[in-house]
């Protein structure tokens, strides 16, 4: 007997062949590929093979599609489960993105889906998940398979509070742990579907990134009992056997699925195992679930190309390298927009993906949408000097000078991860990085209006929520130093700020200086 686990991840509501940007659109992904892969995968079921499909978190939020069903037609979150009815999911999982829309949108969404299992994210009074149950059992061509859905538990280091009020986020590998207890007895084949991914190497188990707890997919692997664990979150593309147990992670924006295949014997013992990975850019979009997402994107495209305003002919980005290097006139008005929006004068940002092109002079709201991908909203935090120069040395960790002596970026920003979005850009300070020191010790001046900046003082800064929290190795970043915030999208605000400076013109930055490297 073969039992199949096919599986999606992170979809981000990408649900046609279309990123949205215009006029460079990558076509290679999207759900109404990945579900002509997923049909064919399903006809295995009809030949007396068990099959299970699993949709493994982060559906209903990335997206200007799902920007815009949740500002502009909110009576239309039912999309989400009719695209999943339509797929064949027999499970849905959280992804730590489904709430950035806040707990209210997120019940709303998801409340009443059949397929959730949700075995971490718990009530705070009651210790029972708050919607959801936490495992499922499938009988399938005379096989038992549990599967039991998780979520990493550092969505309470990123989240706005009020987003997961009255909420608790488990450990998954204990509360797995407990759950893998009772349900093995009960199954042939035991599953774990996991949006988290991993922080070491599968195969030797040497960290890959900082051990965090956000990325805890190695140790649920070892957990005694399991057969399978599908992962995602990190948009890595996995299909690896470790220590006898098959996992996946089919990337981004269903660009992959995910198949893993077990053998069972007669005793309904696995005796084979296999993990692969199945790319979707050659399959045909699907005719069913294109007719059933149109409506909403014909929408969705019609609001993007709604005129902003006009950011002067410089804001282009042609070379994401020299940006991160020296700032750009985009990443300029990014920073403008946050001071200008918390009335501070020192902010920070990053250009989160090579895909960000920045702005023609005329601007649409996809423009800013396809720049500007996050849901993220404002925090000032009051930080020291010595707190500010920390920060700048975390960013100096980004480049590194290679043997020939040129500046390239830190191996660790790329592999296994990409991770531009954990260097930020700075406004309002003038800072020094001399790449010839080493990691760590690289600031070698900053100076605030003019003046040193003093190490004790305290100056008001803004960031965006998710770094305020500390994520991306930022320590000196913690919640305990917010000030305030402003509770309004930085893409919304962005939008706002052209409309209401209609001459914008931003030069060149040149409040960077990098030396100790080959030009």
């Amino acid at each position: 007997m073969r039992v199949s686990i096919i599986s999606t991840s992170d979809v981000h509501g990408y649900v046609r062949a279309d990123d949205f940007r215009r006029p460079l659109l990558n076509d290679g992904l999207g759900l109404t590929r990945a579900a002509t892969v997923i049909a064919a995968l399903q006809e295995r079921a009809s030949h007396g093979e068990a099959v299970v499909t699993i949709e493994n978190g982060d559906f209903i939020q990335g997206s200007p599609l799902t920007n815009y069903v949740e500002k502009q037609a909110p009576e239309a979150t039912g999309i989400y489960q009719q695209l999943a009815d339509a797929v064949g999911y027999d499970v849905r999982v959280f992804g730590n993105h489904e709430f950035n829309y806040g707990r209210d949108y997120l019940e709303r969404v998801m409340a009443d889906t059949p397929q959730l299992l949700n075995a971490n994210v718990l009530d705070a009074e009651t210790h029972q998940p708050f919607i959801g149950k936490p495992y499922a059992v499938f009988e399938r061509a005379g096989v038992k398979i549990g599967v039991i859905g998780l979520l990493t538990k550092y969505v309470a280091k990123w989240e706005q509070a009020d987003n997961i009020r009255g909420l608790l986020f488990a450990d998954p590998v204990e509360v797995a742990q407990n759950y893998i207890a009772e349900l093995r007895p009960q199954v042939d084949v035991l599953v774990i579907a996991y949006h988290g991914g991993f922080a070491e190497d599968l195969q030797t188990g040497d960290p890959l990134e900082r051990l965090t707890s956000e990325n805890q997919g190695y140790q649920l692997l070892h957990l005694p009992g399991v057969d399978a664990l599908i992962t995602g979150h990190q948009h890595r593309m996995i299909a690896e056997v470790a220590d006898g147990v098959p996992t996946t992670q089919p990337g981004y924006r269903a660009d992959n699925v995910g198949l893993i295949t077990l053998d069972l014997d007669e005793q309904q013992t696995v005796v084979g195992r296999e993990a692969s990975l199945i790319k979707t850019a050659d399959a045909a979009e699907r005719a069913d679930i294109v007719a059933l997402i149109e409506p909403l994107q014909s929408q969705t495209n019609q609001w993007l190309d709604t005129a902003v305003g006009t950011v002067g002919d410089n804001m282009r980005i042609t070379d994401h390298f020299a940006a991160r290097l020296h700032s750009h006139p985009f990443i300029e008005l990014v920073n403008r927009v946050q001071m200008d929006a918390t009335q501070t004068t020192i902010a920070n940002t990053a250009l989160f993906n090579d895909e960000v092109r920045g702005l023609a002079n005329d601007v649409t709201l996809r423009d800013i949408m396809t720049n500007y991908i996050y849901p993220n909203t404002l925090v000032v935090e009051a930080l020291t000097g010595q707190d500010i120069k920390d920060a700048l040395e975390v960013n100096g960790r980004y480049f590194a000078v290679a043997a020939d002596g040129t500046l390239t970026v830190n191996p660790l920003f790329i592999e296994p991860k990409v991770q531009h979005y954990n260097y930020d850009i700075w406004s309002g300070i003038d800072y020094t990085f001399d790449f010839s020191r080493p990691a760590g010790d690289r600031v070698t001046a900053v100076s605030y209006q003019g003046q040193p900046l003093d190490m004790a003082a305290t100056y008001e800064v803004a960031m965006n929520n998710y770094r305020a929290g500390g994520a991306g190795n930022f320590t000196m970043f913690s919640t305990d130093k917010i000030v305030r915030e402003v509770q309004l999208e930085t893409a919304e605000l962005i939008g706002d700020y052209i409309m209401a400076h209609p001459e914008i013109h931003i030069a060149q930055p040149t409040n960077i200086t990098a030396v100790g490297f080959q030009n």
